[in-house]
């Protein structure tokens, strides 16, 4: 076999059973070898961004590591974002990328970049392939690191003489990579302790995030609530981990997370951290972030313990042993599981309950312009929670995290820690590949959607019905709101439309998306919104929604940069 052919069967024997894969100069071989494979499918994206963040999508809902494939030079760098993006947000991922050939490897030739230099930032680890022989053991371990552990990306790089070489392969059945041990156990002792500061604690409070859904723990976590009875909030990452319909559930915290959530895990006098890593949009001023309680600090991933705040209880451990671990002591406490009605802790509850009716999740809706709030419940109502939602990056993303209730993990995906635009509708076409029956819709921004509006392409010649609500502002609606608060509403290059016909809706999605043989349709009147939601819930390949709303709209709660939750805006 040459070493393309070697490759395929490599990926063929972890499991994968699609690759997003744009080919190139450097790539021809794998991608030849990729058409006569009988168990990988090949996705062709219309630009590489495109096909990394699809590979996310198709890694967030399952769990297992989404492949993307490019050639060298430019195929390679327009990765790059997608990579960083699975970086920070701990995504498992195998990227591919054909290389020139070693002879011309730093001689500047015709596409040449050294990814595996460029990326050492962003990646959990990777790999130059240097030799044929080696490709059968690289690709085991760059699957075994990418999905083990803390999740995260993986690099391959492959000249494109090792993809033409004849080998004879041996595929190895174990490995053992020297001095990595994903998995972490907490000492027993130290969970014990953590018991007992429950055991004392009057105010104590569940902060958790995508540590949880990608340790699988979302049900011991459940569990691990309703045995101790203590309220929970999450990140966006965390987003589904924990019911939001859950009586205990506070929704997520954070700069434009709800006020009871934000009061709730800065006064509480024992903050549980689970899977987190304390980051700037939910601490804002970290050093005033739950100032005055004992904060314990569960992870997988010791660099993330006392890094951006110290902890009182750092525990070095997957979350799902340690929850268990926590309920098992719980059981022989006697701790039953309480769904509903608690009473553990009663002073704290109505203080939480007065905080909810002071501050509920709300907006001021109008009978004339089409709120984009207005559209997500509409959409979650109609949906009854039922559907995988993924997002761009902007206001309409924490909208869709605000109104539309999460209650089950791998179900809100989006770019959270790199917040990357255009991440949306990419996302929700791995999504739909991955899960075929689900319904997967993103909810963008005009701004964001038009970043990778070419992956209509893709989804409509794959006949992949991945369906789209755009709220179409106009603008870049989160930076209109900075400016708004902050700049004294001057515009900073934020408006998307046609300067010179500020009457007319630019670009013309719907001229767009006819152009790409989609069907699209402009919305314009709230009366109408209910009926076109429900074509694109019943249509059975790709849809548009072109929903226009008013770009006076803020996302509130907010949090200034800098700020703590006391100086949170909400009107």
């Amino acid at each position: 076999m040459n070493g393309a052919e070697i490759l395929v069967a490599c990926l063929e024997r972890e499991g994968v059973d699609v690759v997003f894969a744009y080919p190139g100069g450097a790539s021809m071989p794998i991608h030849q070898a990729l058409t006569k494979s009988k168990k990988v499918r090949t996705i062709l994206p219309r630009h590489e961004q495109g096909g990394v963040f699809a590979a996310e999508g198709y890694a967030r809902v399952t769990g297992r590591a989404g492949v993307c494939m490019a050639t060298s030079g430019p195929g390679a760098t327009n990765l790059v974002t997608g990579i960083a993006d699975a970086f920070m947000d701990s995504v498992p991922l195998v990227a591919i990328t054909g290389q020139v050939p070693q002879e011309m490897i730093g001689r500047g030739a015709f596409q040449e970049t050294d990814m595996f230099g460029m990326t050492l930032p962003v990646v959990k680890h990777s790999y130059l392939v240097w030799d044929i022989a080696e490709i059968p053991r690289i690709v085991k371990e760059a699957f075994y690191i990418a999905e083990s552990g803390r999740p995260g990306p993986v690099l391959i790089d492959i000249p494109k003489n090792i993809q033409t070489q004849m080998a004879q392969p041996i595929f190895p059945k174990t490995i053992a990579l020297r001095g990595y041990r994903p998995l972490k156990k907490a000492d027993d002792v130290a969970i014990q302790e953590m018991i007992e500061l429950i055991e004392g604690a009057k105010q104590p409070m569940i902060y958790c995030g995508g540590g949880v859904i990608s340790g699988e723990a979302s049900a011991v976590l459940r569990e691990f609530a309703e045995r101790t009875q203590i309220p929970v909030t999450t990140t966006i990452m965390g987003v589904g981990s924990f019911p939001e319909s859950h009586p205990l559930s506070l929704k997520w915290l954070g700069m434009h997370g709800t006020v009871y959530a934000n009061n709730a895990a800065n006064e509480a006098d024992l903050l549980l951290a689970i899977g987190v890593r304390f980051d700037d949009r939910v601490t804002g001023k970290v050093e005033k972030f739950c100032e005055h309680g004992t904060i314990v600090h569960i992870d997988i991933d010791n660099s993330e313990l006392n890094k951006n705040k110290f902890v009182k209880l750092p525990i070095l451990s997957d979350l799902k042993y340690a929850l268990t671990c926590a309920n098992t002591i719980l059981t022989k406490m006697g701790r039953k599981r309480v769904a509903k009605g608690h009473t553990r802790y009663p002073d704290w509850y109505r203080k939480i309950a007065a905080w909810k009716k002071e501050h509920p999740l709300t907006f001021k809706d109008t009978p004339d312009a089409i709120l984009p709030q207005y559209v997500i419940k509409k959409l979650w109502e109609m949906t009854k929670g039922d559907a995988i939602i993924t997002t761009g990056v902007g206001q309409h993303q924490m909208w869709a995290g605000q109104f539309y209730n999460f209650d089950k993990p791998r179900t809100f995906i989006t770019s959270a820690g790199l917040g990357a635009m255009g991440f949306g509708y990419p996302a929700a076409m791995g999504a739909k590949i991955a899960l075929p029956d689900k319904q997967v819709i993103d909810i963008d921004g005009d701004g964001s959607f038009l970043m990778n509006v070419q992956e209509l392409a893709t989804t409509h010649i794959e006949g992949i019905a991945a369906k789209v609500i755009i709220l179409n502002n106009q603008h870049l609606g989160m930076v209109v709101q900075w400016e708004d608060r902050f700049h004294g509403s001057n515009r900073g290059h934020t408006f998307l439309g046609d300067p010179k016909d500020l009457k007319r809706i630019y670009p013309d999605y719907v001229a767009i998306c006819k152009g790409f043989g989609v069907k699209c349709e402009r919305v314009i009147h709230k009366k109408d919104v209910g009926a076109a939601i429900q074509r694109l819930l019943d249509s059975k390949e790709t849809y548009v929604l072109d929903i226009m709303t008013p770009y006076t709209e803020h996302v509130l709660p907010m949090i200034p940069t800098g700020k703590t939750y006391k100086d949170i805006i909400t009107e």
